[in-house]
């Protein structure tokens, strides 16, 4: 998620190399929330323009009509610009992949599994433009959360999808011959946290979120034999311990960014 935080996208870009340096999937959220949603879409939508086959973006639950025209996005366009732009990103934002699979081992989405979900056929079966509806496949996609307490499937909090157990995560990675599921859609403290025994991993990419947060950012990388590795953005207060120069350089030196490694097998 980045949520309109548009110099944390760009301090993204300064750790991991400006496209087409490195290849980018992002997960969904781009907007509302945030103070700039319009120049974080904008330049992710000019980077997928400009590079196609190097740059990649999922549709979050926040890129639909119902969601963004409460929490921000909506606002924001009808203050700077007017209404009818925030209707050409609706048609815009339908048209979104909802999932990914990095070399047929690692599944992303923005939310997480589907109870719906039996083969992938069924993903690549779904009609774009479309909005996002109540219940189903593609609500699930963009809305269901992982939960460690449960086995199988539960209602969810949010009023909205499910939550799925550790249990189900194992069965679907079996029966798919995948290694790792990729979501976003959670604030976690580090940034990235995972789930049932490394099977899943959930990534927040908005540092000190909502300015409420005292959450870092994560993104990860992905090398040609899908090791992964985790490059942290600080949240705003950490900062200050660190001395390697300010604005949007500042955190976390590059020689050391990859806190943690996780061997996808």
């Amino acid at each position: 998620d980045i949520h309109g935080q548009y110099y944390d996208l760009l301090r993204l870009f300064e750790y991991g190399g400006f496209p087409p340096d490195a290849n980018y999937l992002f997960l969904g959220d781009y907007v509302d929330r945030g103070k700039q949603s319009l120049e974080t879409i904008c330049l992710l939508l000019a980077y997928k323009i400009k590079y196609p086959e190097n740059f990649f973006i999922l549709r979050g639950n926040h890129e639909c009509a119902s969601i963004n025209r409460i929490y921000g996005f909506y606002d924001e366009c009808k203050r700077r610009y007017n209404i009818k732009l925030w209707k050409t990103f609706t048609d815009c934002f339908n048209c979104l992949p909802v999932a990914a699979i990095v070399d047929e081992k690692i599944f992303c989405m923005h939310g997480g599994l589907s109870p719906d979900l039996l083969n992938m056929e069924q993903i690549r079966r779904v009609m774009r433009p479309t909005d996002v509806p109540d219940t189903g496949l593609l609500c699930d996609l963009l809305w269901s959360d992982p939960d460690k307490d449960i086995n199988g499937w539960s209602e969810n909090d949010r009023g909205v999808s499910f939550t799925f157990g550790p249990d189900v995560v194992t069965r679907f990675l079996q029966k798919h011959d995948m290694d790792l599921i990729c979501r976003a859609h959670q604030v976690v403290e580090d940034g990235y946290e995972f789930f049932a025994k490394r099977q899943l991993v959930t990534l927040f990419s908005a540092p000190n979120y909502c300015g409420e947060f005292d959450n870092a950012g994560a993104m990860m990388s992905v090398d040609d034999t899908l090791m992964c590795s985790f490059q942290i953005l600080k949240p705003a207060e950490k900062k200050q311990k660190y001395s390697y120069g300010g604005g949007l350089g500042s955190g976390p030196p590059r020689g050391k960014k990859k806190k943690e490694m996780a061997k996808v097998t």
